[in-house]
């Protein structure tokens, strides 16, 4: 039997495009339909996913910290709109806690090859250096997942290259994660 190597490039190109083209056919159909003319149609149209909408807005959350496409600020407001601050609040943790940890252990696994792939070379040389460089690197992710609008996807990746210990790292996810994502729900939950 012939093993073949997979080619991490080639599946994450696939699994991106179908992401995109899946998220088109979602916009399409919203639109033809009128469904983003208001805050309440676009409530409508999620919820005619029945009971697996929360499971879509999880797992896109989850996906976009793994294949950085979309902010991920922008599922915490779909979120707090769809389903309420807690609602949205849970569906965001639990899909942002996994695409994190699901990141970290992508580094690990396919390492150098597989982060320049998703990130610019430049910005990834950059940030490797100083993470390499930085003694308080455990501080200052715990702060950036800790804060908004911090690159903490990329961060993720760079986690798992350095190698950083697995239960130091999820600990830092499930720690401090909760809370900017909890200012994300609250805030915009207030404007929706």
């Amino acid at each position: 039997m012939v093993k073949t190597k997979l080619d991490v490039g080639r599946v994450l190109s696939a699994a991106m495009v179908a992401l995109l083209l899946l998220s088109a056919a979602f916009v399409l159909r919203g639109w033809t339909s009128g469904s983003f003319s208001s805050t309440e149609a676009m409530r409508a149209y999620i919820a005619s996913f029945g009971v697996l909408a929360p499971l879509v807005l999880t797992l896109i959350q989850a996906l976009q910290v793994v294949l950085p496409v979309l902010p991920g600020w922008l599922g915490c407001i779909v979120g707090a709109a769809l389903f309420g601050s807690a609602g949205g609040f849970w569906c965001n943790y639990i899909g942002i806690s996994a695409g994190s940890i699901a990141a970290y252990f992508l580094a690990r696994r396919y390492g150098v090859s597989l982060v320049r792939q998703l990130v610019p070379m430049d910005h990834y040389e950059k940030c490797a250096a100083w993470a390499r460089n930085k003694k308080s690197y455990t501080l200052v992710l715990f702060l950036a997942i800790l804060l908004p609008l911090a690159p903490d996807d990329f961060l993720c990746y760079y986690s798992g290259l350095a190698e950083m210990d697995a239960r130091k790292f999820i600990t830092i996810i499930l720690a401090a994660k909760p809370w900017c994502i909890l200012f994300y729900s609250v805030f915009f939950a207030q404007f929706l």
